[in-house]
């Protein structure tokens, strides 16, 4: 793989930035609290919003200049979380004129809403009940209902455009990025920076670009027929690199999902997992770019038995050792930094602390409220502190967050994290990477190629060294990944005594 060679910084950028550390090797911005789902619903909003104008997956106007609107849908938002008096007024109220009544007057005071008029829904249903029903629907395939997360943090399974909107802080006035914080922006861009983002929009298209399919039109009839609820503008969006092949491995995976036949909407949890797989794989191999390091991180996998096993002993180490690389590369490129000539000719400069802070506010946007010691050494040692400190507070937390989230990462077992697919996981990556049967042993040797995953002896055999490897650990773990791809339905074993990976929706495609 190449060198990786960075984009320059934004002009203008998001003034809550503090620095520009993580940002320069990653983006803006990997977001911790921001999963898998949260991600998909933000990328969503954009592709919608970009459709309209004509130019999705297409930076028109030149790298990292992307803005985009996403809609409140605050009558929406009220009406399904946050009305916890729709299930009383059914049984308190005897005849229809009655519950509507009660309700209209309760919906006066819904918050977000200048002059609140929800009367509108009395048109477009037979009875309070038809209405009070088709809230219970809607909100029972919601996003989040059963959380505690405040009812602007909840949200609409995505059916189509309708039941999108953007994550809003308590007061239901504006994005104050918790959850919507601007991951979705990321995989946006790494999706538009891929070598197929033409082939990924036209399938995107002819899956979802259904505004007037059932389900997002029941969702459109909550709402008013003119819903101008929109945000500000969003600006900012930074991705560092031009291309890379991590973008390519992400839209490859997604077209092969979306070009089977799996119904529409059953293809998101598959999506979501993919995004988040390959947003933490990209976290982990710019890390090691940046360390120079070999590009590919590697995953040792154990498939769970039920006691230790020496895979699982060499799966936490290779846990913990990835665990560490984002820090690691936040050391270096810090470091990286004093070691230039610049910071070393501004250091032997006369005036070399207003010199050296003039590098930092450059480099990182660093240093307008440092107020201690004058001294060029005190300066950069602050500074690596509070890079230090605010990268452990969130991007950090990927690898751990992403991987649990998606399946990957696990303590079952354990008192140590370690790699462990779940069945979902394992499902999502036959479903993206076997177009047709395929021998187990070339299956694992392609999840190594493209994923760095080791499960089996003969890729543990490159990575570990002759004295930890086990080959008879490593063969009792391909044989548990046998077993439990059979007990899946998505594996078989045929009378020439070869066990055949299988896709089930691979021979019906769309």
């Amino acid at each position: 793989m190449k060198n990786l060679e960075r984009l320059s910084q934004p002009e203008s950028f998001d003034q809550s930035s503090s620095m520009w550390v993580d940002e320069a090797i990653w983006g803006h911005r990997l977001y911790d609290e921001q999963l898998p789902w949260f991600v998909l619903l933000e990328f969503l909003n954009i592709v919608y919003h970009e459709q309209k104008k004509g130019r999705c997956f297409s930076e028109i106007a030149g790298f990292n200049r992307l803005t985009y609107r996403a809609a409140h849908r605050l009558h929406l938002r009220n009406i399904l979380f946050n009305n916890p008096s729709l299930d009383k007024i059914l049984g308190l109220y005897p005849n229809d004129k009655g519950q509507w009544e009660a309700w209209l007057k309760l919906m006066r005071s819904a918050p977000g809403i200048n002059h609140p008029d929800f009367s509108y829904l009395k048109q477009r249903f037979h009875s309070f009940k038809d209405f009070y029903e088709v809230v219970s629907f809607v909100r029972s395939t919601s996003l989040e209902m059963d959380s505690n997360k405040r009812w602007t943090s909840k949200f609409v399974f995505p059916y189509g455009e309708h039941c999108l909107f953007e994550d809003l802080d308590k007061n239901a006035t504006t994005n104050d990025r918790r959850f919507f914080g601007r991951t979705g922006e990321v995989l946006y861009l790494m999706l538009c920076r891929s070598q197929r983002n033409q082939e990924l929009l036209e399938r995107l298209t002819r899956r979802f670009n259904q505004n007037d399919g059932k389900w997002n039109s029941i969702i459109k009839t909550l709402q008013p027929e003119e819903d101008n609820e929109y945000g500000n503008e969003r600006a900012y969006s930074f991705l560092p690199y031009k291309e890379h092949p991590c973008f390519d491995a992400l839209a490859d995976d997604w077209i092969a999902l979306l070009d089977l036949a799996i119904p529409d909407f059953d293809i998101f949890p598959y999506l979501v997992t993919l995004a988040g797989l390959h947003l933490m794989v990209y976290q982990l191999t710019v890390s090691r770019q940046v360390l120079g390091c070999s590009p590919t991180p590697e995953f040792v996998c154990e498939i769970v038995a039920p006691k230790k096993t020496l895979v699982r002993e060499a799966s936490s180490e290779n846990y913990q050792s990835n665990n560490t690389l984002p820090a690691r590369a936040i050391e270096r490129f810090i470091g990286g930094i004093k070691e230039s000539n610049e910071w070393q000719e501004a250091v032997s400069d006369e005036g070399g602390f207003e010199k050296c802070k003039t590098i930092l506010k450059t480099r990182v946007r660093w240093g307008d409220d440092y107020d201690g010691s004058t001294d060029p050494e005190s300066l950069f040692n602050t500074f690596h502190q509070s890079a230090m400190k605010r990268h452990r507070q969130h991007v950090a937390n990927i690898h751990r967050n992403y991987g649990r989230e998606i399946g990957l990462v696990s303590r079952r077992g354990t008192v140590k994290l370690r790699y462990a697919p779940t069945d979902a996981l394992l499902r999502t990556l036959i479903l993206a990477n076997v177009p047709h049967r395929l021998e187990l042993h070339q299956y694992m040797a392609n999840l190594h190629k493209r994923y760095g995953f080791i499960i089996g002896e003969k890729e543990a055999e490159t990575f570990m060294e002759k004295g930890d490897f086990d080959k008879k650990a490593f063969q009792l773990n391909s044989r548990r990944l046998e077993q439990r791809l059979a007990s899946l339905g998505l594996l078989k074993r045929l009378s020439d005594g070869c066990a055949y990976v299988i896709n089930p929706y691979h021979s019906a495609k769309k």
